[in-house]
């Protein structure tokens, strides 16, 4: 499962490397990094819509998380990615605007990695 993980926190790739090291290395999970909502979108176009799932930071400079949802949800329908919000801030109004817009998950800072596998493995693939 290829996974892009979007978000302006650059330590970020560190840390899901780190809990993601076995799936990794027994080549179940392959893990891409973009760091802006723009960087995202430049790889889904380069790389054919090859992300299955796709982990976005809400609050980026630039893009945020919610308008690159809106925008990956409205260009790749077929098939249409598993997209799941984060954010640090777990207000409903964030909640709900991501939700209207596609989202198929809405997950808090800072993240549970046991919940995260436990949802990844109810991702067909």
């Amino acid at each position: 499962m290829k996974i892009l993980v979007v978000d302006d926190e650059r330590d970020i790739q560190v840390l899901f490397e780190q809990r993601f090291r076995k799936e990794i290395r027994n080549g179940e999970i392959q893990l891409v990094f973009a760091f802006s909502g723009e960087e995202a979108l430049t790889f889904l176009q380069s790389s054919d819509h090859e992300a299955i799932l796709i982990l976005s930071d809400i609050n980026m400079p630039g893009m945020s998380g919610l308008d690159l949802l809106s925008r990956i949800k409205t260009k790749y329908k077929t098939p249409p990615p598993v997209v799941m919000m984060i954010t640090a801030y777990g207000d409903a109004e964030n909640y709900n605007r991501a939700m209207s817009l596609g989202a198929d998950d809405f997950l808090t800072k800072p993240l549970d990695f046991t919940i995260l596998k436990d949802k990844l493995k109810n991702i067909e693939v």
